[in-house]
């Protein structure tokens, strides 16, 4: 049986990334991109995961997230993939990866009530519908919360 191998790496995100991880933004969050601030704070602030997706030199995919160790719950953040490298198993690698460095038993995640892709790609790694926020997103969009529960240690 033949295992399929990805064609990209995931590697530690830093602020020399912040260039791409902008252009990123831009392309994948045209009505909501992070302001400046928030994207450096992605890239530096210690606890947070930041991780990276690399074709070749090109960043193709990040996820960025925070531990809140005192609910035990891992947040993503930000996940994104550019469009040209979507359905590829980036995302799903990204998610992966974040979880296992997080290392808490539940993480969350918030997404447009209209982004039916990465609802799907959610369900399909784990994460279920808990909740709505009303108005929470740039133009009055609601966000759907996801939950998954995360097996950690003896996988």
């Amino acid at each position: 049986m033949e295992k399929h191998t990805p064609f990209f790496n995931l590697e530690k995100a830093t602020l020399s990334d912040l260039n791409q991880l902008s252009e990123m933004e831009k392309i994948c969050f045209p009505i909501d991109a992070w302001p400046l601030l928030e994207r450096i704070g992605a890239l530096i602030l210690p606890g947070c995961v930041r991780i990276k997706a690399v074709y070749i030199d090109k960043m193709i995919g990040f996820i960025g997230g925070d531990i809140r160790r005192f609910s035990g719950t891992g947040w993503i953040s930000t996940i994104s993939v550019l469009p040209e490298y979507r359905r590829m198993g980036v995302g799903g690698a990204l998610l992966k990866a974040a979880e296992q460095e997080m290392g808490m038993p539940k993480v969350k995640l918030a997404v447009r009530k209209s982004n039916l892709d990465a609802q799907k790609l959610y369900l399909k790694n784990g994460y279920n519908k808990i909740e709505t926020w009303p108005n929470y997103y740039q133009g009055g969009e609601d966000a759907v919360v996801m939950l998954k529960n995360v097996q950690i240690g003896n996988a």
